[in-house]
This record gives C-alpha cells, structure tokens and sequence, in this order.
C-alpha cells in the first residue's frame, strides 16, 4: 500500500473515534495567551496526537486580523435580491455550468453514493472560493488558535484545532497551511474536524487534497452534506407566488407545513409544479411583495452549512438557476431598513423583551421572528420584514 493511501485511511480511520472531549480546565478561553496554548498542548497530547502535531499547536499565534473579521461580517447587512445579483454573476453562471460538464464523472458518483444533486455541490464550490480559484490567504493555524482563544465561539473552535493538529500530524496538510479566516480550508471551505471525517479521495491519487483536486473537493462536498441530512432525489427551493392576501405569520423558517396547505393558501409554483412534501417553509426574504421561495426539508442542510438566511438562500437558488431555473422575480418589495435603523429596530425590539442576539443591523432568524411578532401585534402583515412603518409604531 502506498504512504498516502495509507494516509487517507488513517484519516478516515482516526476522524472515525474522533477526539476525546477537551479538559475545559487545561485551557480555558482567554486570559494568558502562553498559558493557554500550553493547555491546549496538553490536551492534544491526551488525545493522542503526535509530535509534529504537537509542535504546530505550540507555535500557534494571535492574529488581530481574525478577530476584526469575526466581529464585522457587514456583507449580511445586504438584502437578499442585492445580495444575490452581487454573488450570482452570469461569469460565475457560465464557469458553474461548465465545471458541471467537466467533472461530470465525478458528480455522477457523487450523486450515486451520496444522493447529493451535482448543482448544489457546484453552487457551494462556486460561492466559497470561485471554484477553487480564492480559498483565503489567512494562516489557518493561527486563525483557528485565535478563535479557539479568544470567549465568543470557544466550544466550536477547540475541537478544530485539536483537528487541524491531527491532520497536521498526518502529514495530510502542512504546518503552514492557508485558508479562510474562520479556519476553513479547500475549494468547499470545510473546517478541520470535517475535513478528518468527511474528507475523500475523489481522483484515487491516495490523497485527500481539499485545496488542490477538484474531484476531492466534489466528493467531501458531497460527504459532508449527506451527513448533514441531505434527501437524495427531492427538491430543495422551488420560487412561488403567493396571493395578495393569506396569514403572513406563517411563513418564515420558524413555522413548516405541508406543500399541499401552502397550495390550499394560493401559494403556486412560479414554474411547473410543486412536489409533494411535508416540512416545507414559505420564504419572503423581502417580505410578501418581494420574492418567494417554497423551502423543502433539504433546504436544512444549507442552514448546517451557513447559518445566514440570505446566504443559504442564494446558493439555494443558485443551485436551482444551475440546474435550469430562471431567474427569480424581484417583485416590488417595500423599502427596508439600512443597518443604522436596524440596529435602532433590534434596540427597540430587546428593550421589549426579544432576544435578537447582538445589536449589529444584521436581519437575522432572532431579529425577524421579533418583527413578525410585532407586526402581529400592531395589525400590520406579519411577513418578518421590517420597514419604516414598523420602526416608527414602535
């Protein structure tokens, strides 16, 4: 057996058992930087990572860069149709559907084996890096050390340095390896812990290379996103229109209903038909006047992979336009907030009561289920979008 077929197993093999739970005591998040990362060395040694693994965790250092980013995401302060026509340009549209006759092979047993639909893995691959083409130049031994010291995320980025050290130890990635800021590496952009379990070798070269072999990337891609949930063979957004009139409070992801009851309510398929399921959320990114989405069950999955809501919805529907859908109506939406009303919303909104996480101008889940609460409250339609109207009865 070759040394990196023997690699690609021990990956497979070691991501299955995992890493033990961390000694919270040896490390705790913040405080004296040198005594912290000793602690982590510590519980890397525990969980039987060797010493070249070793040896990077302990040159781990801050970068300030990190924590700037982590703390100013102002992107998802944009609405979802110009969040969209930024992200899906008809350059990314062309070089998405020729990626897709490309690595037809590849996405075909993907599809096999994971059940995953070739455009989604196209519309994540496209998104993330441009297709392998930017996959960040952050250090990502430092920029998981940062996040992993610093108080807001500990618990989620612990685990992905003790990971990056494995994979590191394996000689699956380098001690210098770069990636996004938030530690995600390859053309997908996993973070280390998947990258341990859910990597694959996709071009059967014995390695699992997530930053160059784009038949790897589509196959963890792949992995990944079945682990998460993934239904083979249904649906995942399907664009509607909806009637002038219906219970507006309903939609949003928090309230799910059969596909048959939002039929019943005047909800139609923008284009054919829509398929049978339950589970199934009624999206107004922009409120009843803008567009609108029907969210199946798999739709979950995206959120797994983002927790922003206009994220996941335009690779969603990125996915679809890949895969044959036309471009969505833009409708006539009523003006929104811009992040300084927002954050004068959110500051009304948690003075009542609501918890809508950090006062920060971003609509997010928190933020639009207060709205939609309030707007119940006040007589107006409960659509979860937030307008001037709104801000001044408050």
């Amino acid at each position: 057996m070759k040394t990196h077929a023997r690699i690609a197993m021990a990956i497979v093999a070691l991501g299955a058992t995992a890493l033990p739970a961390a000694v919270q005591a040896n490390a705790p998040c913040g405080g004296d930087f040198s005594a912290w990362r000793k602690g982590m060395v510590a519980e890397a040694r525990a969980a039987g990572i060797g010493e070249k693994g070793l040896q990077a965790l302990a040159s781990g250092q801050i970068d300030p860069s990190v924590l700037r980013r982590d703390r100013a995401q102002g992107v998802f302060t944009l609405d979802f149709v110009t969040f969209a026509r930024r992200l899906i340009s008809q350059n990314r549209m062309d070089i998405g559907r020729s990626k897709l006759k490309t690595y037809a092979a590849t996405f075909k047993r993907a599809k096999a084996e994971y059940g995953v639909a070739p455009e989604v893995i196209t519309a994540f691959w496209g998104l993330e890096t441009d297709f392998g083409g930017y996959q960040g130049d952050f250090n990502t031994l430092n920029a998981i050390t940062t996040l992993a010291h610093d108080c807001r995320r500990p618990e989620l980025f612990r685990p992905q340095l003790l990971a990056l050290a494995r994979l590191i130890d394996l000689g699956v990635v380098p001690r210098d390896i770069t990636g996004a800021w938030a530690g995600e590496i390859g053309q997908v952009q996993v973070l280390p812990e998947d990258y341990l379990t859910k990597g694959r070798d996709g071009d059967g070269d014995g390695r699992i290379s997530l930053k160059t072999s784009a038949p790897d990337a589509i196959m963890t891609a792949a992995n990944f996103l079945q682990s998460l949930g993934w239904r083979a063979n249904e649906p995942w957004l399907i664009e509607v229109s909806v009637p002038a009139e219906m219970d507006w409070y309903d939609s949003g992801i928090h309230r799910e209903l059969p596909a048959s009851e939002w039929q019943k309510r005047g909800v139609r398929a923008r284009n054919g038909s829509l398929p049978a399921s339950d589970g199934v959320h009624l999206l107004l990114p922009m409120g009843r006047k803008g567009p609108a989405f029907l969210a199946y069950p798999n739709f979950r999955v995206f959120l797994e992979w983002n927790q922003s809501l206009t994220y996941v919805t335009t690779a969603a529907y990125f996915a679809t336009r890949l895969g044959g859908a036309p471009i969505f109506d833009p409708g006539n939406p009523e003006p929104g907030l811009d992040q300084p009303q927002t954050k004068a919303l959110q500051k009304k909104l948690a003075a009542k009561g609501y918890d809508v996480g950090k006062i920060d101008g971003i609509l997010g889940a928190g933020t639009r289920d207060a709205v939609r609460s309030e707007q119940k409250r006040l007589g107006l339609p409960a659509d979860g979008w937030p307008t001037s109207r709104l801000l001044n009865a408050l």
